[in-house]
């Protein structure tokens, strides 16, 4: 028997996205088959502190026991011998029963990431992990920095030949000199309604609808709270689309889906906390429509540089019938109702053999990067 891989699952952070990436981990950790993997887990408090092993999964404790509510009981691996499983305790929370074993180890053959947003989706987690010399799933450097900067990624967009809406950035400094100012540069350049929105956040934390001048100041102070960076787009009438890509430097599209939010639009609340928001998959779209999308979200996740996944988010003008891209994810969510998994298992890979072909491309673009050399002939 081969060797299993002992994978570091690397969750929770100091973003707004905390609870988003927990809830991920959970799912992830469950998904991961036992037989082929060693799971250590690696969590960082909201106050940046990391925790390895059981004191990790403890960080877990109410997500998973609201996943096992829903599913079978979560089992997975911490480490060698070790097995974890939430008991249930009917006169209070349930408990994590841990059995350690003397012959743990803390190395980790390559590294899971499953942050959402700041400190994690960003680039910084990325860079330490390049500096250590350790594999990690998913985009690198660069492509996970400009994937996060949403004002980078849409020039990248842009000059790509890639369509996008019209935008603006304002500085948090700008807003907060001269108000009156920057009000009438946007209203200038831009029509209401308008999306305002942190430059650097995921999950729709912090964003707002702009219906008319009257709302603007809110959102702008809003989305001020999360990011010096501003970004003030143009709101239209559209069908919220969202199509996966897997690869590294041959990357395949999934399925396009479809997002109709119970809000007016799929807010964080719409995607974690209210009911009656409807996936469809696949997206009611003509098949020329579906292969647009898919040809675009390839483009998107070139046009960064991306690498292992991404789910990149479209809007469907509906007077246009126009396709234009607002974002690419390169850390989607992985909890049980996410989109990108759903994409992909509607597309016929299935969520435990697409976190095992996640993990190969990992292993497969470290092994091309031992051949770039770092020194002088």
């Amino acid at each position: 028997m081969s060797k299993k891989i002992r994978l570091g699952v690397l969750f929770g952070g100091r973003s707004g996205e905390h609870e988003v990436s927990l809830t991920s981990a959970a799912s992830v950790m469950k998904a991961l088959d036992p037989e082929k993997y060693e799971v250590v887990p690696v969590g960082i408090t909201r106050e940046g502190q990391w925790r390895v092993g059981p004191r990790a999964f403890h960080l877990l404790t109410e997500v998973a026991d609201g996943e096992a509510q829903r599913t079978a009981p979560l089992q997975t691996v911490l480490e060698a011998g070790q097995a974890v499983t939430p008991s249930v305790d009917p006169a209070g929370p349930k408990l994590l029963a841990l059995a350690q074993s003397p012959q743990a180890r803390p190395e980790v053959d390559l590294i899971f990431p499953v942050l959402h947003g700041t400190f994690g989706e960003d680039g910084t987690i990325q860079g330490l992990l390049e500096l250590a010399g350790i594999p990690y799933v998913g985009a690198g450097v660069l492509a996970s920095a400009t994937g996060m900067d949403k004002d980078v990624m849409k020039r990248l967009f842009r000059d790509a030949g890639l369509p996008v809406l019209p935008w603006e950035l304002v500085l948090r400094a700008d807003w907060e000199r001269d108000p009156a100012g920057v009000r009438e540069r946007l209203e200038k350049r831009l029509r209401y309604p308008l999306f305002v929105k942190p430059a650097n956040l995921g999950s729709s934390v912090g964003i707002s609808k702009a219906h008319r001048k009257e709302e603007l100041a809110a959102a702008m102070d809003l989305a001020a709270q999360y990011d010096r960076k501003i970004l003030v787009e143009k709101a239209i009438e559209a069908r919220e689309i969202e199509c996966a890509v897997l690869g590294n430097d041959a990357p395949q599209a999934s399925l396009p889906g479809e997002i109709i939010p119970v809000n007016e639009f799929y807010d964080y609340e719409a995607k974690y906390i209210k009911e009656g928001t409807e996936l469809l998959i696949p997206a009611r779209l003509t098949p020329r429509q579906s292969k647009r999308v898919q040809e675009l979200a390839v483009g998107a996740f070139r046009a960064i540089d991306c690498a292992g996944m991404g789910r990149v988010d479209f809007l469907l003008e509906r007077r246009s019938r126009r396709f234009f891209l607002l974002e690419i994810n390169t850390i989607p969510g992985f909890t049980s109702i996410s989109m990108y998994p759903k994409l992909w298992e509607a597309s016929g890979v299935p969520y435990s053999k697409l976190l095992d072909r996640l993990i190969e491309l990992a292993l497969e673009r470290h092994r091309d990067k031992t051949r770039t050399r770092y020194d002088r002939a």
